[in-house]
Formats: C-alpha cells, sequence, structure tokens
C-alpha cells in the first residue's frame, strides 16, 4: 500500500470516529473523567457530573473509591496469584493508575486488553497501549453489549485456555437488568478455570437517599442508571458459578484497604480563597481520598474465582 493510500485510510478512521463524538449527550466514561479531574469532556458531561454533586456533594468518593478498588484487586491477583492477563471492559479515558501500569509494575510480560465504545475514549487509546516492552497492551472499540466481538478480537492478545481476570469496573449499572446478567455469562463461559472477575457496582443498599437522587440526576441527563441491591449484586457470581473471596460483597472501600494515598491527590497547595471560589468540580481535585466515611460511598466490589 503507498503512503498516500495509508494516509488517506488513517484520515478516514479518524473522520469516522470524529462522526461518532456526541458532544451533545452525557457519556459515562466522559462524566467518570469529570470526577477524576481529567479534562477530557464535554460541557454535557460536566452538566451531569455537577448535577450527581448537588444531589451527592461527595460523590466523586464512589469513583476515587471504585478506581482504587481496582488497584488493590488487580494488584492481589498479579502478586499474590499470578495472573497474567486481564481483560478490561468500559476502561474509559485514561488516567493514573491503569491497569496494564499496575500489573506490568509487578509481572512486566502481563497482557491487558481494553475495551471501551465511546470515540473519545477511542482517540485516547494510544496512552492505554504504552505497554513496558516485555508485555502486551491492546485496545478494543466495542460495546459491552456484544460479548462475542468483545471474545473474538481479544483473542488475538490474550490466550482464553490460560487464567484471566475480567475487570467490570462501574460498568454494569449502566445496562439493563436482564441484558446484564446475560452478558456476564457469555463472557465468563468463555473464562478458563483459574480465571477472575473483579466487579463493582453502585447500588441503594448503602446510603440509599444519596444513591437514589444520583440515579435520578443520571436518568433525567439521558443514561441508563440500574442501581442493584446485593443479592441481585451477588447473581452476577452465583448464577455463573463463581466462588467469591474474601471479603465478598463489600463497600469498595472496605475491600482490604491499604489507605495509600490517592495518585491523583498529589496537588500543590492551593490557596484557601482560591479554593472557596471554585466550583464543585473543580473543588474535588484537591481533595484527599482518605477523607471518606461509610456515609459516602454506595459502590459494591467483589473479586471472585473460576473454578
Amino acid at each position: 500500500m503507498s503512503d498516500d493510500a495509508s494516509g488517506n485510510d488513517v484520515a478516514s478512521r479518524a473522520r469516522q470516529i470524529n462522526a461518532r463524538i456526541d458532544t451533545t449527550r452525557p457519556h459515562p466514561a466522559r462524566v467518570y473523567d469529570v470526577f477524576l479531574g481529567g479534562r477530557d469532556n464535554y460541557p454535557a458531561d460536566r452538566a451531569a457530573a455537577q448535577a450527581a454533586l448537588a444531589a451527592n456533594p461527595r460523590g466523586y468518593l464512589n469513583v476515587w473509591h471504585n478506581r482504587d478498588f481496582v488497584r488493590r484487586a488487580v494488584t492481589h491477583l498479579t502478586q499474590d496469584i499470578g495472573i497474567r492477563q486481564y481483560l478490561d471492559i468500559g476502561t474509559g479515558l485514561p488516567t493514573a493508575e491503569n491497569v496494564h501500569e499496575i500489573a506490568q509494575r509487578f509481572a512486566p510480560r502481563s497482557r491487558i486488553v481494553y475495551v471501551d465504545n465511546d470515540p473519545v475514549v477511542l482517540t485516547h487509546a494510544r496512552a492505554l497501549l504504552t505497554s513496558g516492552p516485555e508485555g502486551v497492551t491492546d485496545y478494543l472499540d466495542a460495546d459491552l453489549r456484544d460479548p462475542e466481538k468483545i471474545l473474538r478480537e481479544a483473542e488475538r492478545t490474550l490466550a482464553f485456555d490460560r487464567p484471566i481476570a475480567l475487570v467490570l469496573a462501574a460498568i454494569l449499572h449502566f445496562v439493563e437488568d436482564e441484558a446484564a446478567y446475560d452478558v456476564v455469562a457469555r463472557l465468563v463461559a468463555a473464562l478458563a478455570p483459574g480465571s477472575h472477575l473483579i466487579l463493582s457496582h453502585l447500588t441503594t443498599d448503602l446510603n440509599p437517599e444519596n444513591g437514589a437522587r444520583v440515579a435520578k440526576s443520571y436518568r433525567d441527563s439521558g443514561m441508563t442508571f440500574v442501581l442493584r441491591p446485593k443479592d441481585k449484586v451477588l447473581r452476577f457470581f452465583t448464577d455463573n458459578g463463581l466462588e467469591l473471596i474474601e471479603p465478598g460483597i463489600v463497600p469498595v472501600h472496605h475491600w482490604r484497604p491499604d489507605h495509600r494515598a490517592w495518585p491523583l491527590g498529589a496537588r500543590r497547595p492551593i490557596d484557601p480563597e482560591l479554593f472557596d471560589h471554585m466550583d464543585g468540580i473543580e473543588k474535588i481535585r484537591y481533595q484527599d481520598i482518605n477523607d471518606v466515611t461509610d456515609a459516602d460511598v454506595n459502590v459494591y466490589g467483589a473479586l471472585a474465582v473460576k473454578r
């Protein structure tokens, strides 16, 4: 293929990606990015985040502790169990402590496949592909609701006859009830014995008033949002014959906490007067992850193994 043809192909793909970006509607990955202090979002995403903060002013701690739960679970699986393959679906925008950074810190040969369907995430996928020289990362432009496509394309990078850790962090509450169970069943069925599921999910069991207000704010902004109680979260494991690992299904900040400093919280000191004049979104960039109580968290986290 000539350089001109290759360049035209790249330009065509870029136009197709850009055409899919709808800046008028919030997207979960970009709203999540707002709460992580990112800049890869649009006014509609920030408006949705502002509405969620109005409903629950300390709701950003859900996002931060969800991400920190994933760090601890991946660390345990890599260091203690010896998992070397990860399939992370609903990846979101790149930020500190991506799965490949955590896993390859302890096992440089780890192989990671990221999956997301947001075209804005796709435009930033290069940051998710910065594998260490001994390992491999890949990125799939696919929807959680199409597990067959995910599994088919992930086989380019992952060996499904060996254990894989499937990561479904804060994604299933954006999928309708029975569809969510069906998707998880099809994904888990493809995994070899010794594989693991890392799962987190928003719930109204914990602090139901805050959770219900946040859920309404997301639905009002046009997003599917299904909060599940503990027994329905448990179904993702029991329906698929998975064995929960201690401490089971717990609020994410109680899943084997190590109280490590939040990696995105290393901000320079800020003048109190300037801080007071910031809006709620800007202020969260200067908060501390360990400034948390049980009343702040509405997310369950759990890790399970397929025997």
